[in-house]
């Protein structure tokens, strides 16, 4: 219950963590006179995936929490279902 309150924080944290990253990595690249588009596909390229290996935990507390919300909509979705179909519990 605590991640399903948490998850939507977690989410923005986690993207705006890695858009930062990103970021940094364009400005860096800006810095020593590459051009803006170039450093901005670089930024994205290596900022992405870094963002994995750096947020590792934040990026697990989202997944949980996504993974608890479809565990909690497979469980509402199969009680409709049954519900429909006139099963008892």
């Amino acid at each position: 219950m605590d991640d399903k309150r948490h998850l939507g924080r977690d989410l923005a944290l986690y993207s705006l963590a890695r858009l930062v990253l990103a970021g940094l990595i364009t400005g860096i690249l800006i810095f020593f006179d590459i051009p803006v588009l170039v450093s901005l596909m670089i930024g994205l390229i290596v900022g992405f995936p870094l963002g994995l290996l750096l947020f590792r935990g934040l990026n697990a507390r989202v997944t949980a929490g996504l993974a608890e919300r479809g565990a909690g909509r497979d469980a509402e979705r199969d009680r409709l279902r049954a519900e429909l179909r006139g099963d008892q519990d």
